[in-house]
């Protein structure tokens, strides 16, 4: 069944959302964002978009809105078309080597499989020893299962994402260790932690 006109704009609107923070919006959130005066006309379009599996809704957690089934398959038809280039060859970043041009391609859906998965731009220079600088992007897988040393994106508090590496404490707490010898590390309870997706890739534009 084909969304109307204002419900893509709200489908469009959280997508864009989740994609910039790494969590999805409220509802108070969306109705100011989309300039709407109700919260139950909000309510009527998420009610809608979910009856047509374009979003669900988790229960258990703050921002509670996550994009359906049908999103990522219409997502996926559109990449299917997604651009490759030549993959000419291997460089070194130290003592040169013969860079030989080769039949392989690089397919960018190869980064892109997931069906969750999202990207972010970095604002900041908290990763930076990481090689993770102001204005690049991160693909990001998104799951809440991560392992120690992962560089994760976390919701901390159901309000604040950060990007860092993550740890576990004996003690039962999380530590969120930024790549930069200048910074402290966030040490938060596992509590009021929410991690959002692990990093697949990072991508820097150069103008």
């Amino acid at each position: 069944m084909a969304l109307t006109r204002r419900q893509k704009e709200v489908l469009d609107f959280i997508a864009s959302f989740i994609e910039e923070r790494g969590y999805s919006p409220s509802y108070e959130e969306l109705a100011a964002g989309l300039d709407l005066n109700s919260l139950a006309t909000v309510h009527k379009h998420i009610q809608a978009l979910e009856a047509k599996s374009y979003l669900r809704k988790s229960y258990n957690m703050s921002r509670s809105l996550e994009l359906g089934s049908k999103y990522f398959e219409e997502q996926r038809h559109r990449s299917s078309a997604a651009p490759a280039v030549p993959l000419a060859g291997r460089i070194a970043a130290g003592s040169p080597v013969e860079a030989i041009a080769g039949q392989e391609r690089l397919e960018f859906r190869d980064f892109v499989g997931s069906e969750g998965t999202f990207a972010l731009q970095v604002r900041g220079e908290s990763m930076i020893e990481d090689h993770i600088c102001d204005g690049d992007y991160v693909l990001v897988e998104k799951t809440n299962e991560v392992k120690d040393g992962e560089i994760v994106v976390a919701l901390v508090g159901g309000a604040e994402a950060t990007l860092k590496r993550f740890y576990r404490e004996p003690d039962g707490t999380a530590r969120l260790q930024p790549a930069n010898a200048a910074m402290q590390p966030i040490r938060v309870s596992l509590d009021t932690l929410e991690i959002q997706g692990r990093v697949l890739a990072v991508l820097r534009k150069y103008r």
